[in-house]
């Protein structure tokens, strides 16, 4: 009942424009309200949760292999590393809220510290908890969330995701956590530079096969893919301040446009000229200042 309120009191857009809107974000979580009239977006991945519910229409996506829909009243959960697309299901569009989580703040709200990262076995969903757990976090989409706020949002999160897990897996042992820690910030201070196998294995101390098994296990992506989304971050939030494209490819430790292109269509099944536009639609106004004052 909480999420069909949540979706009548949603503003109302054009059933044929296509925008996406993003809310004040804070480390490790996003949250973002999109419409496409038909076409949304190509096969892609990330290495986030993107969990969220269809606000208008019927959102046609497939995943995991199969072709599945959600319609407004239901919650859908897309785990990362794992391909998707997105479009409408009828001719009159369709627009959706999605909170994204980085699987780090999952993994660390779990009440079992070495439980593996919850899995939800179906893509669309009617379970209570799951939506009881989201639609607090994508309820207001105008103001910025408190840390403990995010937090809270967080925990109920983690929570509902691991009860409607069928089953667990392989538990990541607390050796392996802080080897996993320790690589995933040598990832990040390397944006620019990159990072070799080598010089994870000395700082991890693992050998570079076991430190990609754990990563995968801990944080739900390879060590290589974190390290381009990080770069992507970096270049999406230059883009969206008014940044040029090869500039903004440079910036991220991309070897070019075309590079970084081709990885942004992976990442968001979109290439990042629509994605940038689809922005300036969604609110010009907010989008000129940034480019002024950015």
């Amino acid at each position: 009942m909480r999420l069909e309120r949540s979706c009548a009191g949603a503003r109302t857009g054009e059933a044929g424009a296509d925008w996406i809107r993003a809310a004040p974000s804070l480390p490790g979580l996003e949250r973002v309200e999109a419409s496409f009239g038909g076409h949304g977006f190509d096969p892609h991945r990330h290495d986030t949760y993107a969990v969220g519910f269809t606000l208008r229409g019927v959102q046609a996506f497939r995943y995991r292999g199969a072709a599945t829909r959600s319609v407004p009243g239901q919650v859908f959960v897309l785990h990362p590393d794992e391909l998707h697309d997105g479009r409408a299901g009828t001719d009159d569009g369709f627009r959706y809220r999605i909170l994204y989580v980085e699987p780090r703040l999952i993994r660390d709200a779990l009440a079992d510290p070495r439980r593996p990262l919850p899995f939800a076995g179906a893509a669309v969903s009617d379970d209570p908890r799951l939506a009881a757990a989201i639609v607090p976090a994508l309820a207001d989409l105008g103001g910025p969330l408190e840390e403990l706020q995010r937090d809270r949002l967080v925990q109920g999160l983690a929570d509902a995701l691991a009860a409607v897990d069928p089953v667990g897996g392989r538990k990541c042992r607390r050796a392996d956590r802080r080897a996993v820690e320790r690589a995933r910030e040598l990832l990040e201070a390397g944006v620019e530079t990159g990072v070799g196998s080598a010089a994870l294995e000395a700082a991890t101390g693992l050998s570079r096969y076991e430190i990609a098994r754990q990563f995968r296990a801990c944080l739900g992506t390879s060590p290589h893919r974190y390290l381009v989304l990080r770069r992507l971050d970096r270049a999406r939030a230059l883009i969206e301040a008014g940044a040029a494209l090869a500039d903004a490819a440079a910036a991220g430790g991309f070897a070019d446009q075309s590079h970084m292109t081709r990885q942004f269509r992976r990442a968001y099944g979109l290439p990042p000229g629509r994605w940038a536009a689809m922005l300036e639609r969604s609110d010009p106004a907010a989008v000129a200042a940034r480019r002024r004052f950015g």
